[in-house]
């Protein structure tokens, strides 16, 4: 994998995907800054496909299909507009510019872009759909530590139509 502190060989592009990633709106979106410091951050390329679990300590970016399991507590799972997720994902940040389908926890939060896509339920602190985003399934907004058997409830919210932001 390519390092950012080493000098670029003639086999290397120039660019790398995972670093800089376009969303519709034209804004540039550097994964490695959003998961900390840089290579800190594993990438799943658009032409990678992965059926298992997935777990580890580091953050992940995915621009290519996984089917599983994603278990990164702690780190930052961020699906690119390519990726194409089938999988239960359980991190500490969840950022959706492409599709996932399988329910998501997350400890800290979930933000789903304006062309992402999220079928499943969401478990987190946080919450954020934009405009154009599309997300069905269930919330349960739990705050950090909160123990439902102490009497702190998650707040719950359910979808049962298919919810579309329109720009």
């Amino acid at each position: 994998m390519w390092k950012p502190n080493q000098p670029a060989t003639p086999s290397t592009p120039p660019t790398d995907p995972a670093r800089t990633a376009t969303p519709a709106g034209g804004a540039s979106f550097d994964a490695r800054s959003a998961a900390g410091a840089p290579g800190e951050q594993a990438t799943i390329g658009k032409s990678l496909v992965v059926k298992g679990e997935i777990s580890g300590a580091e953050s992940l970016y995915i621009d290519g299909k996984v089917e599983g399991s994603i278990n990164l507590p702690g780190n930052r799972v961020t699906v690119g507009r390519n990726g194409q997720v089938a999988a239960t994902i359980l991190a500490r940040e969840i950022v959706v510019l492409g599709k996932i389908r399988g329910n998501c926890q997350a400890t800290d939060r979930v933000d789903i872009r304006a062309e992402g896509s999220l079928t499943g339920d969401v478990i987190a602190a946080r919450i954020s759909i934009e405009d154009g985003a599309f997300f069905k399934g269930g919330i349960d907004i739990r705050k950090p530590g909160a123990d439902p058997k102490n009497g702190n409830a998650p707040t719950t919210v359910t979808t049962p139509e298919p919810a579309t932001a329109e720009a």
